[in-house]
């Protein structure tokens, strides 16, 4: 039976393929079911009559997608950002995430998590859990319900760990083949990701028997790379004979390829890296205020651009302070800045257009044909009320989402849709 065609009407903004922003004042997102089927500044014949939701004077974009952020550390996000990666991570991160043993915490949290997530502008998301799977499972129902769309993760970690977040090879791999057996078709919206921690925490056995699962359940894969100095400095004393941090990925065949990989920060990717990823397909997740607040630097954003790797933004939330991808856009925007000026002169910061495509379609991509109104994307999509934002001037479609970006952000989300549903 086919769905019904259904039209939103309002200031449409969108992606196309080459990164430029379109833009049509008082037009018509015409959609069926979960899919695009165009958009238009006069209603086609064919449509007249069909539902239309009128949101006159109001911006609709498409839903924003977080491709990097780890759910059990939403509880603490603003705390410790005087610290580096690997002493926030001892002192602050490992603590908080070991109570997700105790499942009448882990609920607490991830309510709250879900709920704030669902209030904003993100529509799909790659998640970190931790290593317990029972408080996983718990993170994907809880997403299923909200409707949200998203990868989530039981995290692998075997060594390097405290004693309360360590696991054996052995039993890592067995939860987490159990738990991709028990939630792979379980959830309408919510798939299950594997997520190695990063490879000072997971030894190369563990990452080859990961790799078994992955091909046995065509599994997609995330991870963090070269997000610090001094995490690329153990991961070489870890791996010695690996030419870079990437290499100790690719020899367990756990970076692109077959294999649809993300990889988050690649602030300091090597030339060889860099080529790897984009030879390999795989995505960069750009945490640009993470990347500030652990002091790790700046990723050379433009640089992945020119190269045409994929990416998408990530809020990182905890190292990010908070779950908009707004704010990522605009912190994007500014640390490319920043880059030009202490690092690169000579390479332009990001555009807003640019960090708007990161953020919808760049990221999007990762699960598909999202994060664009195209016709047969699928249909995710943000109505923005800007009413608190006065101006006297007379502003185009493209200068008020600017506005928008840097003054509104989720708290200026009305309506919500997802995969063809509204959700708000």
């Amino acid at each position: 039976m086919k769905e019904e065609v259904k039209v939103l009407k309002g200031d449409i903004c969108y992606s196309g393929e080459d990164r430029k922003l379109i833009t049509v004042a008082d037009g018509y997102l015409v959609y069926q079911g979960n899919q695009i089927l165009g958009v238009y500044e006069a209603l086609p014949l064919e449509y007249q009559g069909v539902p239309i939701s009128d949101y006159t004077n109001k911006l609709i974009i498409p839903g924003l997608t977080d491709l990097h952020v780890h759910a059990p550390q939403y509880g603490f996000r603003g705390l410790q950002m005087d610290l580096e990666l690997l002493e926030w991570l001892n002192t602050t991160t490992f603590v908080e995430e070991a109570k997700y043993q105790e499942l009448e915490y882990a609920k607490k949290a991830y309510t709250q998590f879900v709920n704030d997530l669902q209030k904003g502008g993100t529509t799909r998301a790659c998640i970190f859990g931790t290593i317990h799977s029972e408080a996983t499972k718990m993170l994907m129902e809880l997403l299923d319900e909200s409707g949200l769309v998203a990868y989530v993760g039981k995290v692998n970690m075997t060594r390097n760990s405290p004693d309360n977040l360590r696991e054996t090879g052995e039993q890592s791999l067995r939860d987490t083949k159990q738990w991709v057996q028990e939630v792979g078709d379980k959830y309408t919206h919510v798939k299950p990701i594997l997520t190695p921690r990063f490879i000072p925490s997971c030894d190369e056995e563990t990452l080859h028997g990961l790799k078994a699962i992955q091909e046995e359940y065509k599994l997609p894969v995330q991870s963090h790379l070269s997000e610090n100095r001094d995490e690329i400095r153990w991961v070489k004393e870890l791996v010695p004979t690996s030419t870079c941090y990437g290499d100790a990925y690719a020899r367990t065949g756990l970076f692109g390829d077959e294999v649809p990989t993300i990889m988050a920060h690649c602030v300091y990717s090597t030339e060889e890296e860099i080529e790897m990823m984009k030879d390999r397909g795989v995505y960069v997740a750009h945490c640009p205020q993470s990347n500030t607040n652990l002091s790790s630097g700046i990723a050379p954003a433009r640089l992945y651009l020119e190269k045409e790797l994929k990416m998408g933004l990530g809020t990182d939330v905890a190292g990010g302070a908070n779950l908009s991808i707004f704010r990522a856009m605009t912190d994007g925007i500014q640390v490319s800045k920043l880059y030009k000026v202490y690092v690169q002169p000579d390479q332009k910061p990001l555009t807003m257009e640019e960090a708007f495509y990161l953020g919808t379609y760049g990221g999007g991509s990762f699960f598909g044909k999202v994060g664009s109104f195209l016709p047969g994307f699928e249909m995710d999509a943000l109505v923005l009320d800007e009413s608190d934002i006065p101006h006297p001037q007379e502003l185009t479609v493209k200068e008020r989402l600017e506005r928008f970006l840097y003054l509104s952000g989720d708290m200026g989300v009305k309506h919500k849709y997802v995969a063809g549903k509204q959700i708000r």
